[in-house]
């Protein structure tokens, strides 16, 4: 089988393998941009260092004008409004010349857009909100987690999300436009769907025949606005040129809606509830110029809350039998909201540039959406941090890492719009954050020389975690028979799952984000011995689970997790399924040559729906999410095995309802034994 991971065969165990919302927040707090030069079309400098030189240099243009709530009429009369940013000359004048275009199409309103603009604008601001972020060093305190995340403002993340001026003034035109049903624009939300992605298509039509055009076009933004980039690069129009999604999702289901079958009640509620606050806030200026789009008040009123009946149908229908079309239409393959959030990067022919972080909420697809697209290395670009979904951009720009994101953001359309021989495409093409080491250079991902490898879960204590459920062991053979009880509880509320379901929130806590201890109190522990070399990890990783429910359901949370010589357990990636949705989809799953999955696909429809029977052991599959990390020597390999997820997610009620909460067991069976899949270049002992 020909691999989407790019992992070789091993004997043995072979495989074929395979919002940026809140960061709003902390712009408009701290504000932040960069400033970049005009390129030329002749050969420059290349590489890194060049690239950041050319950014941080004079601009070609001297100021910015903007032409506020341009109509854009849709296809089927909708009108959508956008604001036009174009260069300025020194004399004052409009920039009469075609330029290339960027377009960022938004659910947050423009007028979020602006003010982050605005910010941005105030002399002297922005170089001091860098060097102030860049001077936060909390390493060693308990907070450090929230240099990390500041450590974003210094980063770039701010001007891609934002306007980038100093990109307008080297010679673009950008255009930022709400999204049907959100900000200033007529219509219903459509939420990524079929409609909302033809009018995606039309605005780049749209911007690439203005006169200010030159017919080239590009896409800009993070969260909601990169996954709108990949699926308009699914079915380009002839204009679109070249993409930099920042932390994108492909599988929305999967990725935070309900992965594993669980509710992602930690961040849809946030989300859905700022993006339908922020849709109803009224253009205050057409109000005085008398220009006040009646329309638009209609389709408000008509569609206040989006998507809220069916997230509280999630929370609240008590039986599978009494799911109302609101919420079915999540969990039925077939729905147009199901076929409208799954994306298909296989399709995608326009160059692509990929930001996003390992412990983001869309780092279940970032991986698989680099290795799908279709486009020879130098075309498509990786770039991986340590980061949550608040904090994109972390650890760029400084001493031993890439450049910012917003210096790379220019490279790359310098060389697709503008013809700039700058080097950008014989960068990378894989760059990573290596979780336990540092930046690492790679030819692909997973990286080269990996293998899979069965590890097995054992009730045979490992002396390393006392204060937790069942301190087990991991080992390279099949164990004895066991079994192992585990309860629901809370202490989820203090881990990394918990980090990233929050965007990064609760991430400023080192006790609960880069220390998993106090979950694993309630949670069963498998632990290896201490590794002898450096050990890399990198790839998916399948564990499989013998599980015995009381009940006609279960809820499973595994991580995988780095155990340092004192102690600390610090989580390195996460998976999680419900178990009446165990059922696979064969096809879009892979295996190790002997069977083993290396990366399940669980289908999450209600029409695979399979109950568990009482007392009878069910085996599991739980994907977890790709990583890449290096076990350094003397620290340890952990499995944690917990009955629940909760805050992060939660599973959807009718299912919560069949698990009465009830404990949970582990079946430690030598005829069907626990193991992890994990892809690493030696041998865990």
């Amino acid at each position: 089988m020909v691999s989407r991971w790019g992992i070789r065969s091993a004997s043995g165990r072979g495989v074929a393998g395979r919002a940026g919302v809140l960061a709003c927040v902390m712009v408009l707090v701290a504000g932040g941009a960069w400033g970049l030069r005009a390129a030329s079309a002749s050969p420059v400098g290349s590489g890194p260092a060049a690239w950041t030189a050319t950014a941080d240099g004079p601009q070609r243009y001297s100021d910015v004008h903007i032409d506020w709530d341009v109509p854009i009429r849709m296809s089927d009369g909708v009108v959508l409004k956008a604001n036009v940013y174009r260069p300025m000359d020194a004399a004052g004048q409009i920039v009469s010349d075609p330029l290339p275009t960027v377009v960022n199409m938004t659910p947050y309103t423009k007028l979020v857009t602006n003010l982050i603009d605005s910010a941005m604008a105030v002399p002297k601001l922005q170089p001091l909100a860098v060097q102030l972020a860049r001077s936060i060093d909390l390493t060693g305190t308990p907070i450090s987690g929230f240099g990390d995340l500041v450590h974003a403002v210094s980063g770039g993340a701010i001007t891609v999300f934002g306007v980038d001026r100093n990109l307008i003034r080297s010679g673009y035109t950008m255009v930022v436009a709400d999204v049907r049903g959100t900000g200033f624009s007529q219509g219903d939300w459509n939420t990524l769907c079929a409609r909302e992605q033809l009018d995606t298509r039309e605005v780049i039509d749209w911007s690439a025949h203005q006169p200010w055009s030159n017919g080239k076009v590009g896409m800009s933004g993070m969260s909601y606005s990169g996954i709108n980039q990949l699926q308009a690069a699914e079915n380009a129009p002839g204009p679109l040129k070249a993409i930099f999604p920042v932390e994108p999702g492909s599988d929305l289901v999967r990725d935070v809606v309900a992965p594993g079958g669980g509710l992602g009640t930690t961040f849809m509620p946030l989300w859905l509830s700022l993006v339908d606050a922020l849709k109803l806030v009224p253009d205050v200026r057409s109000m005085v110029t008398g220009t006040f789009d009646w329309q638009w008040l209609s389709d408000r009123v008509a569609d206040p809350l989006t998507m809220f009946d069916a997230l509280l149908a999630a929370l609240t229908v008590p039986t599978v039998d009494a799911v109302p079309p609101t919420l079915a239409t999540l969990l039925q393959s077939d729905s147009p909201f199901r076929r409208g959030v799954l994306g298909h990067p296989e399709r995608i022919t326009v160059p692509t540039f990929v930001y996003d972080g390992w412990h983001d909420i869309f780092a279940n697809s970032a991986a698989h959406v680099y290795d799908a697209i279709p486009l020879p290395a130098g075309e498509k670009q990786f770039l991986m941090g340590d980061t949550y979904h608040m904090n994109p951009g972390s650890g760029t720009g400084m001493p031993g890492g890439p450049p910012r994101l917003d210096v790379l953001q220019r490279a790359w359309f310098d060389h697709w719009l503008k013809g700039v021989d700058n080097g950008i495409t014989s960068y990378g093409p894989v760059t990573m954050r290596q979780q336990g080491g540092g930046w690492v250079t790679s030819s692909g991902f997973p990286e080269p020389g990996m293998e899979y490898r069965r590890v097995y879960l054992s009730a045979t204590p490992s002396g390393t975690a006392p204060a937790t459920v069942h301190d087990g062991s991991l080992t390279s053979n099949v164990p004895g028979r066991d079994r192992l009880t585990v309860a629901p509880g809370l202490t989820n509320a203090c881990s990394r799952d918990a980090a990233q379901g929050s965007m990064g929130i609760s991430a400023v806590l080192d006790l609960c984000a880069k220390d998993n201890r106090v979950a694993e109190t309630n949670g069963l522990t498998f632990t290896s011995p201490p590794v002898g070399t450096p050990t890399v990890i990198s790839g998916p990783i399948n564990i499989h689970l013998n599980t015995v429910q009381d009940t006609t359901d279960g809820y499973w949370d595994v991580t995988v997790d780095d155990v340092a010589p004192e102690g600390t357990s610090t989580v390195l990636t996460t998976g999680q399924l419900a178990a009446s949705l165990r059922a696979i989809d064969d096809a879009e799953s892979l295996r190790s040559p002997d069977g083993d999955y290396t990366q399940p696909y669980n289908l999450l429809t209600l029409d695979s729906l399979r109950p568990t029977v009482p007392g009878q052991p069910t085996p599991l599959d739980i994907a977890v999410i790709p990583t890449d990390a290096v076990l350094q020597p003397g620290h340890r390999l952990r499995i944690d095995v917990f009955a629940g997820n909760f805050p992060k997610s939660l599973a959807l009620r009718p299912l919560l309802n069949n698990t009465q909460l009830a404990p949970q067991h582990l079946d430690l069976d030598p005829a069907a034994p626990s193991f992890v899949n994990l892809p690493t270049n030696t041998p865990i002992p």
